[in-house]
């Protein structure tokens, strides 16, 4: 199997490797059409269908569910079938059923449309990583996964700067337009996936005797490390939640600041992605440096919590109080989306590294469902802390995610030591 050298810069890296250059490609093509349509779709159905919110958050949840499911088969899938076929099908079922959205007119409707999407971006998730996993080695693979998550940040700025056309015409043409192109650009992708070189990213597995006995500690279910490690991140993996659902409440219900505040507050955190994910991914893939790096993730979310809570102390009327509450809002944002691009970092590496070659698909379809089942609880976990007891409910979440950053860092350490023993042997 290729492997990549660490120690090529990651510019030259993109240059001269066909695979990452069509891997970015593919990434950002996804991207435009899901920011461009998910901006959209909770406006699309309650304005442009005209369904109740209440039958389309029930709809949402259960494709949600959905979501999860597909995580885990699909990453098992992965080791046994080809990687590069399952993309494309579940590229092309992701466009297709996005279009399909234009023919959803109640609650089942919702229901078998939205799971296919959410099958197919769930699923596709796990099979994206098996493939990372694969075609390359070492650090290169936090340091491509880095450089994929910033691709994936400005794909969905610019998808939904796109839909602000026909939110700001609000016309039902104008929504099916933007809605169809965004499903066209998955099938577009599609056949850049088939392009991929499957000597680099489907499993090469060799075929055991028939009375040879399964290779021991090579399932996920039966290696309590990364079961943990899954649980930890998942848990941790909550604070995507806290922003895009959170903070938004937070700070049109609980603080003085103006509503329009919140869409600035999401652009630091995309700001913040784009430009410092892949710098502040270097070192991180060892055991060592990814304990490091969530340590500080632990602290800065900590300090992210605390913040967004004294967002809430600030009271008054005039430009000071106005000015003072912004500042507060803006430092949160800034340790907030810096406490993600450690602990994203820092699982990335964990999670590959802690996988056995041979079974990547499998275990990073466990891992991607301790993400899936975080998002799915999120709301709920979010809206009982934080929006309903105010500070209690923000302490409540910084012990939360320190709690679950110091189980990862006790899993990294262990690991490491493990690594230094083995290699004095």
């Amino acid at each position: 199997m290729t492997s990549t050298i660490p120690t090529v810069p990651l510019r030259t890296l993109v240059q001269t490797d066909r695979t990452l250059r069509r891997l970015l490609t593919i990434t950002l093509v996804d991207t435009l059409g899901r920011g461009a349509f998910f901006t959209l779709t909770t406006l699309y159905l309650t304005l442009i269908v005209g369904l109740e919110p209440v039958t389309v958050g029930i709809g949402l949840t259960i494709a949600g569910a959905v979501g999860v499911a597909s995580s885990l088969v699909f990453g098992h899938l992965s080791d046994r079938f080809s990687a590069r076929t399952m993309l494309v099908v579940l590229h092309i079922v992701q466009g297709t059923a996005l279009i399909g959205y234009l023919f959803v007119r109640d609650l089942p409707t919702i229901v078998v449309v939205a799971s296919l999407v959410l099958l197919a971006q769930q699923g596709g998730g796990s099979v994206r990583s098996s493939v990372v996993g694969r075609a390359f080695r070492g650090e290169d693979r936090v340091r491509i996964r880095a450089t994929m998550r910033t691709v994936t940040n400005i794909g969905i700025g610019v998808g939904t700067t796109v839909a602000a056309v026909p939110l700001a015409l609000g016309t039902p043409f104008a929504f099916h337009l933007t809605m169809t192109v965004a499903g066209s650009l998955f099938l577009a992708s599609a056949v850049l996936v088939a392009g991929l070189d499957p000597a680099r990213v489907d499993v090469a597995v060799a075929e055991p005797a028939s009375d040879a006995p399964a290779p021991a500690g090579r399932s996920p279910y039966r290696d309590p490390r990364f079961l943990w490690l899954t649980a930890l991140m998942g848990v941790f993996g909550i604070q995507f939640g806290v922003f895009e659902i959170g903070v938004p409440l937070w700070v049109v219900s609980h603080t003085i600041a103006a509503d329009v505040v919140v869409s600035p507050l999401l652009l630091v955190n995309t700001i913040v992605v784009v430009l410092l994910q892949v710098r502040m991914s270097r070192g991180t893939g060892t055991f060592a440096g990814a304990g490091r790096a969530m340590t500080r993730a632990g602290w800065l979310m900590v300090a992210a919590c605390a913040l967004w809570a004294g967002a809430g102390w600030v009271g008054g009327d005039g430009w000071g109080p106005a000015t003072l509450v912004i500042v507060v809002l803006l430092a949160a944002a800034v340790m907030h989306s810096l406490a993600e691009i450690m602990s994203s970092a820092a699982g990335w590496s964990l999670s590959f590294d802690l996988a056995p070659q041979e079974r990547m698909g499998s275990y990073q379809g466990v891992y991607g469902t301790g993400y899936a089942v975080g998002a799915m609880i999120a709301p709920a976990v979010v809206t009982l802390t934080a929006i309903d007891l105010g500070t209690g409910g923000w302490a409540i979440l910084a012990a939360m995610f320190a709690g679950a950053s110091a189980g990862v860092v006790v899993i990294a350490r262990r690991a490491a030591r493990e690594a230094d023993a083995a290699s004095i042997r």
